[in-house]
C-alpha cells in the first residue's frame, strides 16, 4: 500500500455514546478484510496517564505488555482485535504538554516561544503519526475522547484539522459519533442536537465524512436525508448505531449498514472481497446460546462501578462462551462482607473472584471471602490483591500467624507474609512507578495452573508494589499452599493454588488483560469450567435427594 490511511472519530452531543466500541468495531470489519489495523486514543485530561486516577473517576487502568498505564478502551482495541498495543496507543494532554515542557527545556526550540499552535498541536500530530510510522499498519484509528465544543479538546480538534492538508484527502477521514435522541412525549426523533454538533465541527474547521448516530429507535429514510443535508454529508454517510444487545454485536450491526464499505470507499481502498467473519459469528452464536447458566460472585470494593473491572466482566463473557455457559455476576462490595454474612451472601453462587485493588478498605471482607471458599470447597480465584488476601487469610487460620497481614496495610505486622519489593522502598512518586507489563513465569506441571495452561512458560501482565515475602514460603507449602508459578528471574511467587481443593487458585497477575474474544483466558476458562462442574454436581445431589 502506497501510504497509510487515518480515520479520526470524533464525538458529539454527550459523552459515553461508545467512541471506543465503534472504533473497534470498524477496526475488527478492516482488518476481517486482510488489512492490519491499530487504534489510538487521545484523552483531554491532564494527567499523564490514568495510572493515579481513582477508577470512580475513570473506570479501570488498562496496562499493555510494555507496561503503559492507559485508558480501559484499549482493552477494547485489544479484545477485538487481537493484537496487543503499547504506550503510543495512549496520549493524553498532560503528556503531549510534558513532551512539550520537556524539549523546550532542553533548548529543542531554539529559543522561540512556545505556543499551543504550533508546538502543542504539532506534538499532537506526531502522536497521530507515530504507530503510522511504523511500517505495520494499513490504517490507523484514533479516537478523539471528549466532546466536541470541550475546552481541553480544542487543541486535539485542531490538529486533526491541520493533519487533512498533512495527509490529503484520499488517506484522511473523520467519523462523527453522535446521538438522536427520542423524545417519548413527542414521539419524535430529533436531529438538533446532531445538527449543532457538527455545526461546531465546521467552525473548527472539519467537515465529518460519516455520522454514525446512536439511538434508540431506528432511523426512518426521512431522518436520514435531514441529516444529510443539515450536515453536509451523503446519505449513504449516515450511519444507524442503535442499542446492541451486547458490544459484539456491533461489528456485524456496522456491517449491515455498511460501515466499512463507506470507509473503503472514501479512503480509495480495494473493496473486493467480503470480510471474514465467521469466528466471530461463531463466538456470538455461543455466547447467545448457552447450554448453562452459573452465578459467580465479584467482591470488591468498586462494585457500584462496574467500568473498574470492565477487563474481568468480558474475560467472563469469553470463557462463558467457551464453555457454553452464561455466566451471571453478583457483585459484592467487600465493605459489607462479614464473618456473620459471609455464608448467606455467597451461599447460591457456584465460584468467587476477589478482585484487584489497593488499600485498606474493604480487605477484611475479602479475607472473610476467602476463608468461606476455602473451608467450603468453593470454587476461588484471586487476581493480584485478591492472591494477597488468599495468602493473608492462609497465614491467620492455617499456619496459625492471626496478626499476618500485608505490609501496605499495617507496615508494623509481625508477619508481613506479603511486602513491599525491595527497588520499591525508596519511591516516592506513585504514577509509573509499580511493577508494569509483561514478566514471564515458570509454571509447576501437575498443578491447576499447569492443567489449565497446557504449558510451562508463560508471560502476564502485572500492575503492583507488594510481592509474597519468600521468607515464609516454606511454611506454606508445608502446610498445603503451593507456589505453582514463579518468576524465573528473581524467584518471586506469581501464582498459587490449594491442592485439596475443587479450584483455588490466585494470580499476581492480572489475566484479565490478556483475554480477548478469539484467546479467551485460560485461567478464566480453567475457573469457569469448574465453577460450572462443581455447580451441576449440586444440583444432581439436590434431585436425588428430591427423588
Amino acid at each position: 500500500m502506497a501510504s497509510v490511511k487515518y480515520i479520526f472519530v470524533t464525538g458529539g452531543v454527550t459523552s459515553s455514546l461508545g467512541k471506543g466500541i465503534i472504533a473497534a468495531s470498524l477496526a475488527k470489519l478492516l482488518q476481517a478484510r486482510g488489512l492490519s489495523v491499530t487504534i489510538q486514543k487521545f484523552d483531554p485530561y491532564i494527567n499523564i496517564d490514568p495510572g493515579t486516577l481513582n477508577p470512580y473517576e475513570h473506570g479501570e487502568c488498562y496496562v499493555t505488555e510494555d507496561g503503559a498505564e492507559t485508558d480501559l478502551d484499549l482493552g477494547h482495541y485489544e479484545r477485538f482485535l487481537n493484537i496487543s498495543t503499547s504506550q503510543a496507543n495512549n496520549l493524553t494532554t498532560g503528556r503531549i504538554y510534558h513532551n512539550v515542557i520537556t524539549k523546550e527545556r532542553r533548548g529543542a526550540y531554539l529559543g522561540k516561544t512556545v505556543q499551543v499552535i504550533p508546538h502543542i498541536t504539532d506534538e499532537i500530530k506526531n502522536g497521530f503519526y507515530q504507530l503510522g510510522d511504523t511500517g505495520k499498519y494499513d490504517v490507523v484509528i484514533t479516537e478523539i475522547g471528549g466532546c466536541v465544543g470541550d475546552i481541553e479538546s480544542l487543541p486535539f480538534i485542531e490538529a486533526v484539522r491541520q493533519a487533512r492538508w498533512d495527509l490529503g484527502p484520499n488517506n484522511f477521514l473523520v467519523i462523527h459519533l453522535t446521538l438522536i435522541p427520542y423524545l417519548k412525549a413527542a414521539g419524535e426523533l430529533k436531529t438538533k442536537p446532531t445538527q449543532h454538533s457538527v455545526k461546531q465541527l465546521l467552525e473548527a474547521g472539519i467537515q465529518p465524512d460519516i455520522l454514525v448516530c446512536r439511538s434508540e429507535m431506528p432511523l426512518p429514510q426521512d431522518i436520514r436525508k435531514k441529516l444529510a443535508l443539515f450536515c453536509n454529508v451523503n446519505i449513504n454517510s449516515v450511519i444507524e448505531a442503535l442499542d446492541a444487545g451486547t458490544i459484539y454485536d456491533v461489528p456485524l450491526l456496522m456491517r449491515k449498514e455498511k460501515l466499512d464499505e463507506r470507509v473503503l470507499s472514501k479512503l480509495k481502498l480495494p473493496n473486493k472481497t467480503e470480510p471474514d467473519l465467521e469466528s466471530w459469528k461463531g463466538f456470538l452464536g455461543k455466547l447467545k446460546n448457552p447450554l448453562h447458566e452459573i452465578t459467580i460472585a465479584l467482591v470488591g470494593k468498586y462494585t457500584e462501578l462496574p467500568d473498574a473491572y470492565k477487563s474481568i466482566v468480558e474475560s467472563f463473557i469469553h470463557a462463558g462462551a467457551v464453555n457454553e455457559c452464561s455466566v451471571k455476576l453478583k457483585w459484592l462490595s467487600s465493605e459489607q462482607i462479614t464473618s456473620d454474612n459471609v455464608a448467606q451472601l455467597l451461599g447460591n453462587v457456584a465460584g468467587v473472584l476477589v478482585a484487584p485493588g489497593f488499600g485498606e478498605r474493604g480487605l477484611e471482607g475479602k479475607i472473610q471471602t476467602v476463608k468461606f471458599a476455602r473451608e467450603n470447597g468453593l470454587p476461588f480465584f484471586g487476581i493480584c490483591l485478591g492472591m494477597q488476601c488468599a495468602v493473608i487469610e492462609f497465614a491467620r487460620n492455617v499456619l496459625g500467624y492471626p496478626e499476618a497481614n500485608s505490609a501496605e496495610m499495617d507496615p508494623k505486622t509481625v508477619h508481613p507474609v506479603i511486602d513491599l519489593m525491595e527497588e520499591q522502598k525508596h519511591v516516592k512518586d506513585m504514577g509509573g512507578t509499580m511493577r508494569l507489563g509483561a514478566y514471564d513465569c515458570q509454571i509447576k506441571k501437575g498443578t491447576l495452573a499447569y492443567k489449565a495452561y497446557g504449558k510451562t512458560k508463560i508471560s502476564e501482565r502485572h500492575r503492583h508494589r507488594y510481592e509474597f515475602n519468600n521468607q515464609y514460603l516454606e511454611a506454606y507449602e508445608k502446610a498445603g499452599m503451593q507456589a505453582s508459578g514463579i518468576n524465573p528471574e528473581n524467584g518471586l511467587v506469581e501464582i498459587i493454588e490449594i491442592k485439596d481443593h475443587p479450584f483455588f487458585l490466585g494470580a499476581q497477575f492480572h489475566p484479565e488483560l490478556k483475554s480477548t474474544v478469539m484467546t479467551p483466558h485460560p485461567l478464566f476458562v480453567s475457573f469457569v469450567g469448574m465453577s460450572l462442574q462443581e455447580s451441576l454436581k449440586e444440583e444432581k445431589k439436590d434431585t436425588q435427594k428430591a427423588i
